[in-house]
């Protein structure tokens, strides 16, 4: 349990806050910061009729509902500026969450190297103010550190030996039998010796017509000699390889035979392999003989119990990490996010689990019964062994599309599996997808739609929590309502919405399984009037009849 400061030194906070505020932007402090009697003044966004209106969560009967809590989701680094969307959320709002910025795929990076800086800052922050945070989800299929569990899940080196492979001793020829792809190499006698003489400009394979693997490494070695300082350029089975020299040329002294040494591997699409030798104009160049020889690939996958073992690693040092900086600060958390897939079913008719070919999913590793039970009793673990107390610690599993009855029930299905293999599941985070609409029919629907959700939810038994709580507007012929076009009228029939699913949840929700709402946006974007705050001709925040609304519903009026 975060320990609570003083309500003084909540109101000096706030007094910072809003003198920041005003004095960097002239913007409204009263307006969305107020603590009891505290008020900025003067207040130049305050606008009738909802200047007499406390802060949000203030309407919220604790004696009556006491679980029931206001939450609002912003970026971790805007609300680490302390600033105009850190004082609303402070003021009006019981906790905060932040998307995907407290995830494995934020914070960990290839190399395993987690950067816990943003959440130390805002867990020192929070900590000193007395706030809650709700925490991002610990474990799911998206926003992972997937470039991390690639490399641990990497193919393994192993040692190998090296394998001689052909070999060409010009000495023993007497007339050239290979592939010239321009000029006119021969045999020739030179130095005492027979050899394969290359005119300048001329283009030859001095060895061929061996097999090649892509992932093999080849070593092709041959001796040559001029009567003049050579460069020339090499192409391995159908790879430039680039010398030392100019722009990439091979090179030799004159006057002695010289060993030459290419280290390559063959195009991916080249079966029969060959060394290129594409003289320049610099003079002849003699070949005496080319050999090639090769290590085969040094990897082999990993066997299924090393990448059970390797994901556990991972999952148990990810929670470390992760605890180890909460120190028991986070005590809710979404542990595994959007686990069901519509488009895949069980013999039984229920819904399966997610899976790919593609990425590593932890399910996939661990069997899907197992899952919930194994990433839970880590994350307990690691909680607990950094000063979290157990008796506080609750873990969600988070979903999207509940209002489809197949999807909730699958659910629910998967977590009576994961709660029988002593998963720790305390509640259900329903993202909803709500949509106000002109047309009388289809707002009967998405009530009707509403109303089944949450008497589904409350039938698991578990604590519910509804998040993604933003409300678009349609008019009668489905089109969506922008913020620059919705009248007075409208926002209000919208607002009324808004009061009318917190009362839904707050009346259908038992008391004792309430674990609170969740607002996405604040503030209304550039296209939907979602907020509870509009902007307005100097672009600050005024309250619209959607801040009336929250606090008429939570009060129950």
């Amino acid at each position: 349990m975060i320990t609570k400061v003083s309500r003084r030194h909540l109101i000096g906070l706030s007094f910072i806050i809003c003198h920041l505020s005003f004095s960097a932007a002239l913007t409204s402090c009263a307006d969305y910061n107020e603590t009891d009697s505290f008020k900025a003044e003067p207040d130049p966004a305050a606008v009738l009729p909802y200047t007499d209106l406390g802060a949000v969560k203030s309407y919220i009967d604790k004696s009556t509902y006491p679980n029931m809590a206001l939450g609002a989701t912003v970026r971790l680094t805007e609300f680490n500026k302390q600033e105009l969307q850190h004082a609303a959320i402070v003021a009006n709002f019981d906790n905060v969450s932040f998307g995907t910025s407290l995830m494995s795929g934020t914070i960990v990076n290839a190399k395993g190297v987690m950067n816990f800086l943003d959440m130390n800052d805002l867990l020192a922050h929070v900590q000193d103010i007395g706030y809650e945070v709700y925490g991002s989800p610990l474990f799911a299929n998206a926003n992972q550190a997937d470039e991390w569990l690639v490399r641990l899940t990497a193919p393994i080196e192993v040692a190998v030996d090296y394998v001689e492979g052909k070999e060409v001793n010009y000495n023993e020829m007497t007339t050239f039998e290979g592939t010239a792809i321009s000029g006119k190499p021969t045999i020739e006698k030179y130095d005492g010796q027979n050899v394969l003489k290359i005119p300048t400009l001329a283009k030859v394979n001095i060895i061929e017509g061996f097999d090649v693997d892509p992932s093999a490494k080849y070593t092709t070695t041959f001796w040559v000699r001029a009567d003049k300082d050579a460069t020339f350029t090499v192409n391995f089975s159908g790879n430039v390889i680039p010398g030392a020299g100019k722009d990439g040329k091979w090179t030799f002294k004159a006057g002695k035979w010289t060993k030459i040494v290419v280290e390559a591997q063959s195009a991916p699409e080249v079966s029969k392999g060959y060394l290129t030798i594409e003289n320049t104009r610099s003079g002849v160049i003699y070949v005496q003989k080319a050999q090639v020889g090769y290590y085969p690939d040094n990897h082999r996958q990993q066997t299924a119990k090393e990448i059970s073992d390797t994901i556990n690693y991972a999952i148990n040092a990810w929670c470390d990490g992760f605890m180890e900086i909460n120190k028991g600060r986070i005590n809710a958390f979404d542990l595994i996010d959007e686990p069901i897939d519509v488009k895949s079913q069980l013999e039984n008719g229920m819904f399966d689990l997610k899976h790919s070919t593609e990425k590593i999913f932890w399910q996939d590793i661990l069997g899907s019964e197992n899952y919930a039970p194994v990433v839970s009793k880590a994350a307990s673990e690691a909680y607990q062994r950094y000063e979290g107390k157990p008796e506080e610690l609750r873990f969600f599993i988070s979903e999207t599309g509940l209002e489809d009855a197949k999807k909730l029930e699958s659910l629910n299905y998967w977590i009576k599996i994961w709660d029988a293999k002593g998963a720790k599941i305390d509640g259900i985070n329903a993202k909803l997808n709500l949509v106000y609409s002109e047309d009388a029919t289809v707002q009967a629907a998405n009530e009707a739609s509403l109303n089944t959700l949450l008497s589904n939810l409350a039938a698991t038994g578990k604590l519910i929590r509804l998040s993604n709580f933003d409300i678009k507007y349609q008019d009668a012929t489905g089109a969506n309502v922008t913020v620059d076009k919705i009248s007075a009228v409208q926002r209000q029939r919208l607002a009324d919405y808004y009061g009318y699913v917190i009362k839904c949840y707050m009346t259908k929700i038992p008391k004792d399984k309430q674990a609170g709402m969740c607002k996405s946006n604040l503030v209304d974007t550039t296209s939907d009037p979602v907020g509870l705050w509009s902007y307005d001709s100097k672009k600050d925040w005024v309250r619209n009849a959607t801040y009336k609304a929250f606090c008429d519903a939570l009060s129950g009026k």
